[in-house]
């Protein structure tokens, strides 16, 4: 199995493309843009596009659909039944599914988005706009922030520490590094009832 990044000036988002030695049939993941290099990429390898996994279906993630839909037969996975207008797949959290010998697990990881998922894939996870290097995804508010801390703490954070992290936007990273030096999670785990706690006040607050 080979790993191709493809990093997209426009929206700053990276699209993963994961196939067979020696070409074949691939997959694509959040496939914010297709332009020309990731055209060439995927060509120029001798693969054809035949699945689509989306973390989530934010613009920066998911416009390049409709070029692809042009060029390959592609089949789209994701949360919803519908991304961009175009009919998906849903897939189950925690079931392993298997594209043509690549084996993926979905995982749920709420907070950022309804809809978003992370995928691991052997020892690397897609963790789209939940988790990158040094930070956390963004959020609409203080109840959705405390919701995403809870939920990458317990689906996320018990993973082993060599877990390769390919996030939709930045560079690479490891587990273990956010572990040790991402200051959203470390301020997490000093403070487990994190997310209790700022649920709770915003219901004063409310009141």
């Amino acid at each position: 199995m080979k790993l191709f990044f493809h990093f997209a000036v426009v929206g700053f988002s990276n699209t993963y493309l994961i196939g067979p030695e020696g070409g074949g049939n691939a997959l694509l993941i959040d496939p914010g843009v297709m332009d020309v290099e990731l055209l060439d990429m995927i060509e120029s390898n001798g693969y054809y596009v035949r699945y689509i996994l989306v973390t989530h279906s934010h613009e920066s993630h998911v416009k390049g659909l409709g070029t692809i839909g042009k060029i390959y037969d592609a089949e789209i996975y994701g949360k919803h039944p519908v991304v961009l207008g175009r009919s998906a797949h849903v897939l189950e959290d925690g079931k392993e599914y298997d594209f043509e010998g690549i084996k993926v697990v979905p995982i749920d990881v709420k907070g950022h988005s309804g809809d978003h998922l992370v995928y691991r894939i052997e020892n690397m996870l897609f963790t789209g706009d939940i988790l990158a290097a040094g930070r956390i995804g963004s959020s609409e508010g203080a109840v959705e922030r405390a919701i995403m801390l809870k939920s990458i703490q317990k689906r996320i954070l018990p993973l082993p520490d060599y877990m390769l992290i390919f996030p939709g936007h930045g560079s690479p990273t490891t587990l273990k590094t956010e572990k040790l030096f991402n200051p959203d999670l470390r301020l997490g785990s000093q403070a487990p009832s994190t997310a209790e706690g700022e649920l709770g006040s915003v219901r004063e607050e409310e009141r």
